[in-house]
């Protein structure tokens, strides 16, 4: 088990992750989610032993490791840069660790053939890495993390500046490809979608501490703050004040109500629901999808609808999100979900 007890991190007076405490298993993947800034990486690097702690400790099997540098860690990092050695071929790089572990040469062969089948790099192993697609990198960076057999296995962004087709194919490979090792698995991402299709865990994070921790689905459908639910939210969650809403089934000590751009639908809704006159600002068509940008007010909002739904700019549209999918919080920004006070 890794634990963290009250770490913190500040570089020149600056704080870079407050006092923050997790609990992480072996055999289990925890996502991090969160902006640029909001201390991801700060995070992983104190896990690894790259960094040390202002404040508290680490801990690894109930044993201490604060102190100790990475080399004497059994940790594998991964970035989002195609981090390979430009020189060496692509089986060179794949088993550098597990010579620097002095492994058996007949182990090493074995264990480079087995990721290089998962990862199916069989065909480029003698090839060097610039040679190679970015993806097909990655993939190597990859390999070498899993050919190492870390107990702890930090992924920072590690499909950030790939295209949309193979990170979509490679997040769903990589739980796969860890599964059975017993590595305690942390994956950084600034992307809640990405999230949600990794599952396991996730902990967001804000200016530098953790807002929650739990099982990924539960974040998402029962955040403990607007803080929470606006980092796990793209596009970005739609708000508004309980005055201007006008709803009278709001909870009592509500000052904000919050509800997600599919849940803000054309048209006047069911007899309940809250209707809103907009103006449209832009239309975004993906394809699949259409983002329209409007306001009410000085509200700015987004609505996604499926399909191509063009938009002019400057139209006037009734729209309306239905009780159920709305979120409320009081003046803290903690949220007002009974069933999140019973368990509190």
């Amino acid at each position: 088990m890794l634990e963290l007890r009250q770490v913190s991190r500040r570089v020149s007076g600056q704080v870079h992750l407050s006092e923050t405490s997790l609990q992480l298993q072996p055999g289990t993947l925890s996502v991090l989610l969160g902006r640029t800034l909001s201390g991801k990486t700060s995070l992983l690097r104190l896990m690894a032993g790259l960094e040390k702690p202002s404040s508290g400790q680490v801990l690894f099997n109930g044993k201490d490791v604060t102190g100790q540098p990475v080399q004497q860690r059994r940790v594998a990092m991964v970035y989002q840069q195609f981090i390979n050695y430009p020189g060496w071929t692509v089986r060179q790089n794949i088993q550098s660790p597990l010579k620097v572990q002095r492994r058996p040469q007949l182990e090493i062969e074995q264990e480079t053939q087995r990721v290089a089948q998962l990862l199916r790099l069989e065909p480029l192993l003698d090839r060097k890495p610039l040679e190679l697609s970015g993806g097909q990198q990655q993939r190597v960076a990859l390999a070498r993390a899993l050919a190492k057999k870390a107990d702890l296995v930090l992924l920072d962004e590690p499909l950030a500046n790939l295209d949309y087709k193979l990170r979509e194919e490679l997040r769903a490979e990589l739980p796969k490809l860890f599964a059975g090792t017993g590595a305690i698995i942390v994956y950084a991402t600034t992307e809640p979608m990405e999230a949600l299709a990794l599952s396991g865990m996730t902990a967001t994070l804000s200016e530098g501490r953790i807002t929650q921790f739990g099982p990924t689905l539960d974040l998402y459908r029962r955040p403990h703050d607007l803080i929470t639910a606006k980092t796990f939210s793209d596009p970005p969650l739609n708000t508004i004040g309980v005055h201007d809403a006008n709803w009278q089934g709001a909870p009592r000590g509500a000052s904000t109500l919050a509800f997600r751009p599919h849940h803000l639908t054309p048209g006047m809704g069911s007899g309940s629901a809250l209707a809103f006159n907009v103006s449209v600002i832009s239309t975004e068509i993906t394809g699949s999808e259409s983002f329209i940008h409007v306001a009410r007010g000085a509200d700015r909002w987004v609505m996604l609808a499926h399909g191509i739904h063009v938009y002019p700019s400057g139209e006037q549209l009734q729209v309306h999100v239905e009780p159920a999918h709305l979120m409320a919080f009081d003046a803290l920004g903690v949220s007002l979900d009974p069933s999140l006070r019973r368990a509190a």
